[in-house]
């Protein structure tokens, strides 16, 4: 009789060992220096209150901060083009930009890549991806899980989860309860359909449209694999930037992220009662694939804005009188930001006008 073990039922202790030792480089590049490692161990370490360089990093009431997502079907656009470096950046764009949204410093980050088998190369670049994301954030890679599920998944596909925990003082948790009438909506601009909505958007695109993965579309300039695969933007630096600078530290009152649901859906979960969102729709341009879906797809502009981010990923909200030195500052970070909307008097909804 045959004898069996654990690399005939599908799952290769040898291979996984080489692909973590081989990931552990690029996950040491994140650390900071309240990473304490262990690289053996069976979780990882991180000091919330340090010192280092004659700095003291001290929290007096701290909050801790968490959010866990995926990159949803936007992988299967990654499987079709067999490109993965940019996946894991979205992985942790989707869960660091609502970790902001409280006022959050990022500590770390774990992910979790299942298969049906170790894929060596793919999932080094998608590793790569996330350690992008983290290094972008401003935060460690600290730990995560490659397990084998045999039969589990299709050949060569894999998923991904991605787990973010920060850190807030009690007293600066940005939450919406002071946003009030004349209050401004400060839109920052996506990069493109970020990784939402993607379920809809490969309906139309690929059944309805007939498109191909490699088709060039003149509208978009570029391929349609290569718009849908655009990695999603990381809003944490600018945002803390706004959140430590001492002229704009106390300036914003809320933060959402505009992710599935939109703008419809996502402003009105940190309005307080009494207060509306008016957003003006022709404060900017979307890009030009929100468009192109819209037309193949034929579908209505009240869906639109209610499956996807029509060109805005973050939203803060300011009184009038310091949205200027907050607009100034994302400016300067970066961020294509402009003044799309205000809040007046009214339900806790969305209005697009």
């Amino acid at each position: 009789m045959e004898s069996l073990n654990y690399k005939n039922a599908g799952v290769d202790i040898n291979k996984k060992a080489n692909f973590v030792t081989d990931i552990y480089g690029p996950m040491k590049s994140t650390y900071g220096p309240r990473v304490i490692e262990n690289p053996n161990g069976f979780a990882g370490l991180f000091s919330l209150n340090y010192q280092a360089d004659s700095a003291v990093k001290e929290y007096k009431n701290p909050v801790l901060v968490t959010s866990t997502d995926g990159v949803g079907t936007k992988l299967k656009i990654a499987f079709m083009l067999d490109k993965h470096d940019t996946v894991g950046i979205d992985l942790v764009a989707m869960c660091v930009n609502d970790a902001i949204t409280l006022g959050a410093e990022i500590l770390f980050f774990l992910d979790y890549l299942a298969s049906s088998r170790i894929l060596s190369g793919k999932l080094k670049e998608v590793v790569k991806g996330i350690t992008a994301g983290c290094h972008e954030s401003g935060c460690a890679l600290l730990g995560g899980e490659t397990p084998e599920l045999p039969g589990f998944y299709n050949d060569d596909e894999y998923d991904l989860a991605g787990f973010v925990v920060g850190v807030v003082e009690k007293d600066e948790i940005i939450n919406g309860k002071d946003i009030k009438p004349d209050d401004v909506i400060i839109g920052l601009k996506s990069s493109g359909l970020h990784s939402n909505g993607y379920s809809l958007a490969r309906k139309v695109i690929f059944e309805k449209a007939g498109l191909s993965i490699n088709q060039y579309i003149e509208e978009l300039k570029c391929t349609v694999g290569e718009e849908m695969l655009k990695p999603t933007r990381i809003y944490v630096k600018s945002i803390r930037s706004v959140l430590d600078n001492p002229t704009t530290k106390n300036s914003v009152k809320g933060i959402a992220n505009i992710t599935g649901g939109g703008l419809i859906e996502n402003i009105p979960r940190i309005l307080p009662e009494g207060c509306s969102a008016y957003i003006k729709k022709d404060a900017w341009l979307p890009q030009n694939i929100f468009p192109v879906i819209k037309r193949f797809g034929n579908i209505s502009e009240e869906e639109m804005y209610r499956v996807f981010n029509m060109g805005i990923g973050m939203t803060l909200i300011t009184s009038r009188e310091n949205a200027d030195n907050v607009l100034e500052n994302l400016i300067n970070s970066g961020e294509d930001a402009l003044i799309i909307g205000n809040i007046k008097t009214g339900e806790r909804k969305t209005v697009i006008n």
